[in-house]
């Protein structure tokens, strides 16, 4: 248990940042899902729509520190290679 009072101070702080973290995490993933489900359910217009809702949250991720900056880009780029596979 923290002794002074900064250290209470900052387990405080700690948690309510990992509270907010573990939101936005949960509403990428959940971003996420609606366009993997999308394409495997088949339906293009679906699955864009669902991209274009998820690519601003995901990069927003990585600008708040959620996800790493290579990752977001990498979670993006297979999601739009996923769904421009379904065009063909």
């Amino acid at each position: 248990m923290p002794v002074h009072k900064s250290a209470k101070k900052r387990v405080r702080r700690n948690t309510r940042v990992a509270k907010q973290n573990k939101s936005r995490v949960s509403e990428i993933r959940t971003y996420i899902r609606k366009v993997e489900e999308a394409v495997a359910a088949g339906d293009q217009a679906v699955a864009k729509e669902a991209l274009k809702a998820a690519q601003p949250k995901i990069m927003r991720g990585a600008t708040k520190g959620v996800l790493h900056k290579k990752t977001a880009s990498r979670k993006v780029s297979r999601l739009s290679k996923k769904v421009k596979a379904l065009a063909k």
